[in-house]
C-alpha cells in the first residue's frame, strides 16, 4: 500500500486510502469483526487495522486485488482446512477481491480467537486487556 499520504490514525482513515471497491470489502471486515467482537478495542497496529480484545485478537490489510487477515498463527491453524482454498503466508490469509468475502469463516475465526483469549486469562497465562 503506497499513497503517499500520511500514516492513518484511524481504521476511517485507513479505509479512505483505497479504492471504492476495496473500500467496500474493509467495511465488510469491519462489520464482521465488529458485530461478533463488539468490546475490542479498535486501532491501527503495525500500519493496518486491529481489534483487540484480552490481546491481539485479529487484524486485515487493504491491498490492490486482496484482503489480507492476519488472526494470528493459532487462528490459521485451527481454520487450516477451510483457509486452504487461499493464498496464504505465516500468520495470513488472503481473500481475492473478485470472490466473494467468506463472511461465516470470518465470522468463525474471530470467535475462535476471542475465546482463545479468554481461556488464556482464565488460565492467568495473560493480563485482562480491552
Amino acid at each position: 500500500m503506497k499513497t503517499g499520504k500520511a500514516v492513518p490514525v484511524t481504521v476511517d482513515e485507513y479505509i479512505a486510502m483505497f479504492p471504492k471497491v476495496v473500500q467496500e470489502r474493509l467495511i465488510m471486515m469491519r462489520q464482521i469483526i465488529k458485530k461478533e467482537a463488539p468490546e475490542a478495542e479498535e486501532k491501527i497496529s503495525y500500519g493496518m487495522p486491529a481489534y483487540h480484545l484480552n490481546g491481539p485478537l485479529v487484524y486485515f490489510a487493504g491491498y490492490a486485488k486482496h484482503i489480507g487477515f492476519y488472526a494470528t498463527p493459532s487462528g490459521h491453524e485451527k481454520f487450516k482446512k477451510a483457509l486452504s482454498v487461499y493464498k496464504q503466508g505465516k500468520g495470513s490469509v488472503q481473500f481475492p477481491l473478485e470472490e466473494a468475502l467468506p463472511v461465516k469463516l470470518v465470522e468463525d475465526i474471530v470467535k475462535f480467537r476471542i475465546k482463545e483469549n479468554a481461556t488464556k486469562i482464565k488460565l492467568g497465562l495473560k493480563k485482562k486487556t480491552r
